[in-house]
């Protein structure tokens, strides 16, 4: 894992979740996301919240 840029790590989590690839498999990506203290980045789902007029 330590070879795969903290933006490939990123990309390749969220297209795993949006895929609903084997829970092990997701698993071990966000434990190493966890280990080099990475934010999960927002998805588009984030985006597509309603906004509430000001």
């Amino acid at each position: 894992m330590t070879r795969l840029s903290d933006d490939l790590l990123m990309d390749s989590y969220q297209k795993a979740k949006a895929l609903k690839l084997c829970p092990k498999f997701i698993q071990l990506l966000e434990t190493e996301i966890h280990r080099r203290s990475l934010q999960p980045r927002c998805t588009n789902s984030c985006n597509n919240k309603k906004k509430t007029p000001m």
